[in-house]
């Protein structure tokens, strides 16, 4: 029609795979050529407009008490097997990173943060003060944890098979395992009268932890010298107070401001010449003389695999606790040798890895 278009046309247009390819218009009787451009002008902007709209992908909160400067090794443990479940960071799924650098007073304000940008599920992977941080934050959005603690003991669960709540999550062993890593010190140092416990005293575990090094210095018939460090100041003076003691080696407790630090520790003890055990691989890579505790791998594993069946609508009070029980045990062999040790053939049979 000369100066117009039919009073019913159907326009076809294709501005994107998110909107309609075609439409229909109704006219009152003719459009003229003006107006109809100025029509396909407009629907020019529709691509734009609809990637505004787009829905924001999925976001879950990863809140540690460890540093970012850590080894990322239970974060890629994590991030596997939500891969494996389905979920890929920056893909389909978004991961907003908190880290308390080894600083308790700042977990509140982290967890609340992350319940403001209502995130989806928040992670708390690696101990109880982190998982009770999300928990005082928020009783709707699922938390899950994975701790070296008893969840039902912490007042995080009602039980392991039937959480209930708003929390589920993986255990894994730590704080129990505190009475097997002073024997092995004992045997690695069977002449010291007396050893050495350093804790953190903002950790909530603390007291409970000296009490029962205590107990088993006692049945080991060896004394026990109590130390505190919260910051870096009293680490360099815990070590001094360690050969003031006469103490013969060092246990350091489970803690995540002494994780965040494992190679200063390892670095104190190599200097003060002190025999010290501690958790994970990299303090003895780091020169400590001992890493001995559960698998971390195999828990992050399991807190990544519900996190994602959370994601896809289960609800985590129906999820029981998993238990990890897998133990791990590295010796730095020039470390005992610079230290004058034997290493007991039992220890060296039972490391998962000797480092040197």
């Amino acid at each position: 029609m000369k100066g117009g278009l039919p009073a019913r046309t159907v326009i076809h247009i294709a501005p994107g795979p998110d909107l309609v390819h075609s439409m229909e218009l109704t006219w009152g009787a003719t459009v003229k050529r003006r107006e109809f451009l100025t029509f396909l002008g407009t629907t020019a902007a529709w691509p734009f407009v609809a990637r505004a709209q787009e829905r924001p992908l999925p976001a879950i909160g990863y809140l540690t008490g460890g540093s970012v400067g850590q080894p990322r090794d239970g974060v890629l443990q994590f991030l596997q097997a939500l891969s494996q479940a389905g979920y890929v960071e920056g893909k389909n799924l978004a991961i907003e990173y908190r880290w308390a650098e080894g600083r308790y007073e700042r977990l509140p304000a982290l967890a609340a943060d992350l319940v403001a940008r209502k995130v989806r599920v928040i992670v708390t992977p690696d101990s109880g003060a982190t998982a009770r941080a999300a928990m005082a934050a928020t009783s709707t959005i699922p938390i899950v944890f994975a701790i070296g603690a008893d969840p039902v003991r912490e007042g995080l669960i009602a039980s392991l098979s039937h959480p209930g709540g708003n929390l589920t999550g993986a255990v894994r062993l730590s704080f129990e395992l505190e009475p097997k890593r002073l024997q092995m010190l004992h045997e690695l140092v069977p002449s010291a009268a007396n050893l050495a416990l350093l804790v953190n005293p903002d950790n909530p575990n603390a007291e409970d932890s000296a009490k029962e090094m205590r107990a088993a210095a006692l049945s080991l018939q060896v004394g026990l010298t109590v130390l505190s460090a919260r910051n870096n100041l009293d680490l360099d003076r815990a070590f001094d107070e360690v050969a003031a003691a006469g103490a013969g080696g060092l246990v350091i407790a489970p803690d995540s401001f002494f994780i965040t630090r494992s190679a200063r520790l390892a670095q104190l003890s190599l200097a003060h010449r002190v025999p010290a055990i501690f958790q994970y691989r990299d303090f003895v890579a780091a020169g400590g003389l001992v890493g001995y505790s559960g698998d971390p791998s195999e828990a992050y594993r399991m807190v990544g695999l519900y996190t994602a069946r959370i994601l896809k609508g289960e609800q985590p009070g129906d999820l029981p606790v998993q238990q990890s029980d897998k133990l791990k045990l590295f010796i730095n062999v020039t470390t005992a040798s610079a230290l004058g040790l034997s290493i007991p053939p039992p220890l060296l049979a039972l490391a998962d890895e000797l480092i040197d």
